[in-house]
């Protein structure tokens, strides 16, 4: 949820269409808010939403034993994954 007493400073300025400011607009009105706590709390909720999709994986049951018992009981690796390694180590500079 946004923080509604800490100070407001930073902007956002941006163009748009009319055809989406009449939807935003109609859109908050609807909700009965004004257009910048609509688009405010819209954009910040779809952030955390794109946030947490990116940052949290979960896991199915049958997946996680899968993923666990590859961190625990490692493969040995593939040829192509050593040939991976060596090219990484020749084109990369370590400082």
């Amino acid at each position: 949820m946004l923080a509604t007493a800490d100070k407001q400073e930073a902007r956002f300025n941006f163009r748009a269409t009319v055809a989406l400011k009449d939807t935003i607009e109609r859109a908050a009105a609807l909700k009965g808010q004004d257009t910048t706590s609509f688009v405010r709390q819209a954009a910040y909720e779809l952030a955390v939403t794109t946030i947490q999709a990116h940052e949290v994986t979960i896991l199915k049951p049958e997946d996680h034993r899968a993923f666990f018992d590859a961190l625990e009981n490692p493969p040995e690796p593939t040829d192509s994954l050593r040939a991976a390694f060596a090219s990484h180590r020749q084109r990369v500079i370590k400082r």
